[in-house]
């Protein structure tokens, strides 16, 4: 098994090496599953776990005080699982890939998909901290019902980047996935990148990208499709990497990051925003 993680393009982190053990221990985590899907898996559940990555537990609160996470997951064989707009699911990649493997639909949504989760054995919890309690706070946000003041306020506090991800590779087969916990301070009910086919994920017979950064202008781009669609066109995974964030940047002047396995096993990476913590299992830079 082939792997990278990455998680997430942002601000430099608090505390680096203890991200960058997480990370490691989910690469190993997803090195060990016996298919690309369950190890992309494996790798996000323990990020989603850890309240330092904003994904599940520690994710982004929007503007009524919710933290509510997306996730989608796609393979070589163009089969895909999307979930997104949950309050209170940490396994959010775990809903995508029951999306995915046990219904005819690519993505479900809300309440709904809460209720999904819930059948598959996948709890609601309290994704919240106490330093996201705080930080949430801090920003003193509005208690008014009126739309344009609460869009005004949103204006202003909209922020953050962060997601997780990863990409696996066995004998060929093809697995990307990504989850987070959004942006912070966004509209209730916002959705972002990382559950749109070719956005925030995307996969084919050539190889798989997870993106991570500022969400609408990754969705404006179809970010990891292009990245994958160089794959196709035969560039290496880190020339593919390198080329699809400068015409990014170009593009929308805004800040992302993005890890790309082809169907060899060789891996890439790059960003622009201030950092990027990434793990490898078994890969080699190609």
């Amino acid at each position: 098994m082939q792997l990278i993680v990455h998680g997430g393009a942002g601000d430099e982190p608090d505390h680096p090496g203890k991200r960058q053990a997480v990370l490691d221990e989910a690469a190993a985590s997803g090195a060990d599953a016996a298919t690309p899907v369950e190890a992309v898996v494996n790798a996000i559940d323990v990020l989603e776990s850890d309240r330092r990555f904003n994904a599940g537990v520690g994710g982004a609160i929007q503007s009524d005080g919710i933290v509510r996470t997306d996730a989608g997951m796609m393979t070589d064989e163009r089969r895909v699982g999307a979930a997104c707009s949950m309050p209170g699911v940490r396994h959010a990649v775990g809903v995508a890939r029951h999306v995915m493997a046990d219904t005819p639909h690519v993505l479900v949504s809300g309440e709904h998909a809460v209720a999904l989760a819930e059948g598959f054995g996948i709890e609601r919890e309290d994704l919240t901290t106490e330093r996201t309690r705080e930080r949430f706070g801090d920003a003193d946000p509005p208690e008014t019902t009126n739309v344009h003041e609460r869009i005004e306020w949103v204006r202003e506090h909209f922020s953050g980047a962060d997601t997780v991800g990863a990409v696996a590779v066995e004998e060929g087969s093809v697995a990307a996935a990504t989850s987070t916990g959004g942006r912070w301070y966004a509209l209730a009910g916002r959705v972002g990148d990382v559950p749109q086919v070719g956005c925030g994920f995307y996969a084919s017979p050539a190889g798989g990208a997870s993106a991570t950064g500022a969400g609408e202008d990754i969705a404006r781009s179809t970010l990891a499709r292009e990245a994958v669609r160089r794959l196709e066109d035969g560039e290496g995974p880190t020339e593919a990497a390198e080329n699809v964030l400068e015409a990014f940047e170009e593009q929308t002047a805004s800040t992302a990051g993005i890890i790309v396995l082809d169907e060899s096993g060789r891996a890439g990476s790059a960003y622009n925003s201030a950092a990027m913590q990434t793990s490898g299992g078994n890969t080699t830079l190609g």
